[in-house]
């Protein structure tokens, strides 16, 4: 029975035959859905190291090789030759736009970007000094009792609208979270603007929308940032079946709104192990101070016998170089000639990764750069305060939350998710 895989039980002396099935791409699964069935017993896999949760179609990780793809579309080609909306696109309809299609796509987000004003006055609700993070889960989850009919979706239409609404007000909810976290007014969207530069200028705009100019007369929103930040948006799409997506897919399974279970997908992308680690990046190299601390630092992280951890390496996926921080190392070079860049946090952070790529403990240990390491310098670099390193994660990511909801909601014989346990209690 070559499609398959026997698993004997030593304590009983009795066998048991499981399917394998073959994906398109990646390692084949064994299917033990009938396993209890069969054996009386549960399969235990704490993390769900060897676990695949689901089957999908839209995002592909080998970490081995370092490879990252969108609907079959390397993350390279994608990052460098598309926008971040091109890639939207892509994500929900399974195939890119032509340029009529980018520009109805375009249009469309640009007029759903506005807030009802209900949900305003939700922000002013919020004690001053709130995280944005916080702000932002329960705006999102707020989004619900605004449309809530979502819950009985039938039609493509229907589904597209759902997910156009949450991906074009995402930067809008975001950029409120942010004024009012620092007691600032809020900025409404401008319809003339792209959907990258409009958060932008949300986030940076006085009141009356009027928008500050450099000593050359220039405006403060450069192509450059734009740019960097759309690739950041897109680089963040999507990633597989990571901790906030089966956050997202748990919650859909209980058959809740969608804007809840991106809300939960929200909260779980907050924590440091997953999307706040670009944010404890930047602390960290703070915390190093200059450059003449680095070897000081490396030491510590060497030593088995001391706690502390290089915040921005290794990654739990990949075990080649992330091909996301490839994408932006090439985006920090960039960013460092065209706004004339070289700041104390970006000389300490050229110096650790000098180390790290060439230290025979980080290189055996395959303990490389991550997309982590890169996007808080970077963020930092376009004048995003610290506070709004994971919110942005959060704009870039909804796109593939709410593909992978519709995934979930459309798929044949949908269950709720239902982990079992070892119970070592009394």
């Amino acid at each position: 029975m070559p499609n398959t895989v026997t698993l004997t039980d030593n304590r009983r002396g009795k066998s048991y035959d499981f399917n394998i099935l073959d994906g398109t791409r990646g390692p084949s699964v064994v299917d033990i859905s009938s396993f209890y069935s069969d054996t009386g017993m549960f399969t235990y896999d704490n993390g769900y190291t060897s676990t695949a949760s689901c089957n999908s179609s839209i995002t592909y990780i080998d970490g081995d090789k370092g490879e990252l793809r969108y609907r079959g579309i390397e993350i390279e080609e994608l990052a460098k030759s598309k926008s971040y909306l091109e890639v939207c696109y892509l994500l929900l309809n399974d195939a890119m736009p032509n340029e009529l299609q980018t520009k109805e796509f375009d249009l469309e987000l640009r007029h759903r970007s506005f807030l009802n004003e209900g949900l305003a006055q939700l922000f002013r609700a919020f004690p001053a000094g709130s995280h944005p993070m916080a702000t932002l889960t329960a705006a999102t989850a707020a989004l619900s009792t605004f449309h809530f009919n979502h819950l009985e979706l039938c039609k493509e239409s229907e589904y597209q609208r759902m997910a156009r609404r949450i991906v074009a007000k995402m930067p809008t909810i975001a950029a409120f979270a942010y004024r009012q976290s620092i007691g600032a007014c809020f900025i409404q969207p401008d319809i003339t603007k792209s959907y990258t530069e409009n958060f932008l200028y949300m986030m940076r705009a006085y009141p009356g929308g009027k928008m500050h100019i450099d000593l050359d007369g220039e405006r403060v929103i450069k192509e450059i940032e734009i740019k960097a930040l759309d690739t950041i948006f897109t680089l963040h799409a999507d990633h597989e079946q990571n901790a906030s997506t089966t956050s997202v897919r748990n919650v859909a399974s209980t058959g809740a709104h969608p804007y809840v279970a991106i809300s939960a997908g929200v909260s779980a992308l907050w924590g440091r192990a997953h999307g706040g680690a670009n944010e404890s990046v930047i602390k960290q190299l703070e915390m190093i101070g200059s450059v003449e601390n680095v070897d000081a630092f490396i030491a510590r992280a060497k030593d088995p016998d001391d706690e502390f951890r290089l915040m921005g390496f290794g990654h739990r996926v990949y075990k080649n170089f992330d091909p996301r921080a490839k994408v932006l190392k090439e985006l920090q070079v960039q960013l460092q000639d065209e706004l004339k860049l070289d700041s104390n946090l970006m000389k300490i952070a050229r110096k650790i990764e000098e180390i790290a790529l060439s230290d025979e403990y980080f290189v055996s240990r395959k303990l490389y750069p991550n997309i982590d390491f890169y996007s808080g310098i970077i963020l930092t670099a376009l004048q995003i305060p610290t506070s709004m390193f994971t919110p942005v994660f959060v704009i870039g990511r909804t796109v593939g939350w709410i593909t992978q909801w519709i995934e979930f909601k459309k798929g044949k014989g949908m269950k709720i998710a239902r982990p079992r346990q070892l119970y070592l209690g009394k």
